[in-house]
């Protein structure tokens, strides 16, 4: 029902805005006029730690709770104990001053049967054929002779990878060993087993595939991270999101327990572990390998500006609202400092060196910081107000961003933007979570924002499908089309809006707590949803000015239910126009330049499907997807027919 209303909405000849309806003969797009610049980082990536989107997805750790750090020791982990085989298991303490407080000792009785240790991985476990697996851990002997050890890989009762690990000693070592796996399955299990009458310590049990990004150790997936490089992102705005606040102070994210080895990252509840009833995770935590150096290392690898939010000293104001006294804030401004440092300082400056000991000597040439995420009220002025001067005192370049809150309206949203307007703020975050409707109705939203006001960071948007009625809101077309509608407005105002990223980025398939999400994985797979695509569309084609596009001398925004905008790009020296029909019919137009272009040929790329419910899965991941032809050019004018419920790029040689 909710298709058939969004279809004839357009047929009927209502506009989405404030303007009347036209019918649309021809686009007239003026190649001489080149409008305001467009920040060569406008699109870009939102990463949060939700739906297992970090342990358990970018991340490519395979063993959940590898260091028994939970506080449900074993979670994660089972007891082996098999044909007459008797022993039992333990955690005991570390005594020195890590953050990794326990290890485990396995205590073996007897030589008889299978004894040890399983675990399952992130809701399962996944392995490819003939693919390495790097195993690495800490072990020592507490008690006994000629111990050793066996890993494997397992489905059932079929191996499909083993190794032995001998010479172990008396105090602690790390060892490495690779796994090679017979062939491709999921729902595997890793397992660890001890072998001979006595007691072995163990900790930091890590397994991960040879094949990461870059082939980095303990690193990223390759086939995530690959997808977001094809995006040619501007910029990755981390760590979140809810995760920067916490449901409480202490549950905030604090980068300093982030960096480093990972002995000294410690581990922590993520807050999504029990925010939604219907979708509890109560074995959801955060073990920090993926920490701020290797957020920044990512944001260089995809050539993006890196973008890190930081705790303002309120936690989530959902939650529990707890607020850190304003002459106790000194701690939190200190952390926003020593990030700066620790991201852009010298090998000999104290924060500088730790980044220097990490592997990356030279800056990573931050030039953003977040201050505070979703907040609001006073309390947020106030404490924006002592992180402002503090950085802005120490390093003046630096670019602040602000929060206006959860929401894009409202009285919380106009406060904020009024006291931050107040204070020529340089760029404040908005998010919308919104129907399909309200991208259509919100496409002029920027159209009159103060030219000589703060900036925006559209910073988290996703329509929400009504079509969906479960909790798992799918990524349908239908939300796809609508916010490719409204970046249309976006890039329109490209000189309000400075930068712009959907959220959430990833989420498991079988982990999610917040649908829907723009890449979805298991432990074998990943695919791209058609809100991807439309992001991408954007992002790889983005110019370096504003242009002209109209229809009956007007920008369109709605009328006769097409959306449009151009861009010029002045190193490829061709003008790019975006136009989205979000009608249930083929409607055709003549495209005229007021001046002259290159060529017989403008190149076409059109991502549509006439099903607005149509999203794609693991099984079948590209059902829609951009198909690039060409389409000819006729004395300054193209005629073309845009296809129903179509987005399309046209990019013209100048």
């Amino acid at each position: 029902m909710k298709r058939i209303t969004f279809s004839l909405l357009f047929a009927i000849g209502i506009c989405w805005g404030v303007y009347a309806q036209q019918k649309i003969s021809a686009f007239e797009v003026d190649l001489k006029s080149k409008g305001a610049s467009i920040a060569p980082d406008m699109w870009g990536l939102f990463f949060e730690d939700i739906n297992f989107a970090a342990d358990g997805g970018l991340y490519a750790e395979m063993i959940k709770n590898y260091s028994f750090e939970f506080p449900s020791p074993f979670m994660g982990w089972q007891r082996i104990q098999e044909q007459g085989a008797m022993g039992y298991h333990y955690t005991k303490p570390h005594l020195d001053e890590s953050k990794n407080k326990k290890f485990l000792q396995m205590q073996r009785l007897n030589e008889e049967g299978v004894f040890g240790m399983s675990n399952a991985g992130f809701r399962g476990m996944a392995v490819k054929a003939n693919a390495n697996y790097r195993l690495t851990f800490m072990a020592r002997i507490a008690k006994g002779e000629n111990l050793s050890l066996k890993a494997q890989l397992a489905k059932g009762r079929n191996i499909l990878a083993d190794v032995n690990i001998e010479g172990l000693t008396r105090d602690w070592q790390e060892y490495e060993v690779m796994l090679t796996a017979s062939e491709t399955a999921d729902q595997v299990n890793f397992k660890i087993l001890l072998e001979g009458e006595g007691e072995l310590d163990i900790d930091m049990i890590s397994l991960f595939p040879e094949d990461t990004w870059k082939g980095r150790k303990r690193g990223l997936r390759k086939d995530i991270v690959q997808l977001l490089a094809d995006m040619n992102p501007g910029f990755l705005r981390f760590p979140g999101g809810c995760i920067v606040e916490g449901f409480d102070l202490e549950n905030r994210y604090q980068w300093k327990n982030t960096i480093g080895e990972m002995k000294d990252r410690g581990t922590m509840i993520n807050r999504w572990n029990i925010e939604f009833a219907h979708r509890n995770a109560p074995d959801y935590f955060q073990s920090f390998g993926l920490g701020f150096f290797e957020y920044f290392q990512l944001a260089e690898d995809l050539g993006a500006e890196p973008l890190p939010i930081l705790s303002c000293g309120l936690a989530c104001q959902y939650n529990s609202g707890e607020i850190v006294p304003l002459d106790m804030l000194d701690e939190y401004v200190q952390d926003a400092l020593d990030l700066i440092e620790f991201a852009n300082g010298s090998v000999e400056t104290a924060w500088g060196a730790k980044r220097a000991a990490m592997g990356h000597p030279e800056p990573f040439d931050l030039k953003y910081i977040g201050v505070g995420n979703e907040n609001w009220g006073p309390q947020y002025i106030e404490r924006a107000d002592v992180f402002e001067k503090a950085i802005k005192s120490a390093y003046p370049e630096m670019i602040i961003v602000s929060t206006s809150g959860p929401s894009p309206d409202g009285h919380e949203f106009d406060y904020l933007w009024k006291e931050l307007t107040a204070r020529n703020a340089e760029l404040i975050d908005e998010h919308y979570y919104k129907s399909p409707e309200w991208f259509l109705e919100s496409a002029r939203r920027y159209d009159n924002y103060d030219r000589n006001g703060p900036k925006v960071f559209a910073g988290e948007y996703a329509a929400h499908s009504t079509t969906e009625k479960d909790a798992l809101k799918k990524n349908n077309w239908e939300a796809a089309l609508s916010e490719a509608a409204f970046m249309t407005g976006l890039e329109r105002n490209a000189d309000i809006v400075r930068l712009a990223s959907y959220a959430p980025l990833l989420a498991h398939v079988d982990g999610w707590q917040w649908a829907p999400d723009m890449i979805w994985f298991d432990n074998l797979g990943v695919y791209a949803t058609p809100n991807y695509y439309v992001q991408k569309l954007f992002s790889t084609n983005p110019g370096t000015h504003t242009a002209t596009i109209t229809a009956n001398g007007n920008t369109v925004a709605g009328e006769d239910g097409m959306y449009a905008s151009a861009t010029i790009d002045e190193k490829a020296k061709e003008i790019i126009f975006k136009i989205v029909n979000t009608n249930a019919e083929i409607r055709a137009f003549d495209i005229k330049f007021s001046g002259n272009v290159k060529g017989k040929n403008a190149t076409w790329i059109e991502l549509q499907s006439d099903q607005l419910d149509v999203a794609h899965s693991l099984k079948e991941p590209k059902k829609i997807a951009p198909e690039e032809k060409s389409v000819e050019i006729q004395k300054r004018v193209v005629k073309t027919e845009l296809k129903p419920y179509s987005v399309n790029v046209f990019r013209v040689k100048l």
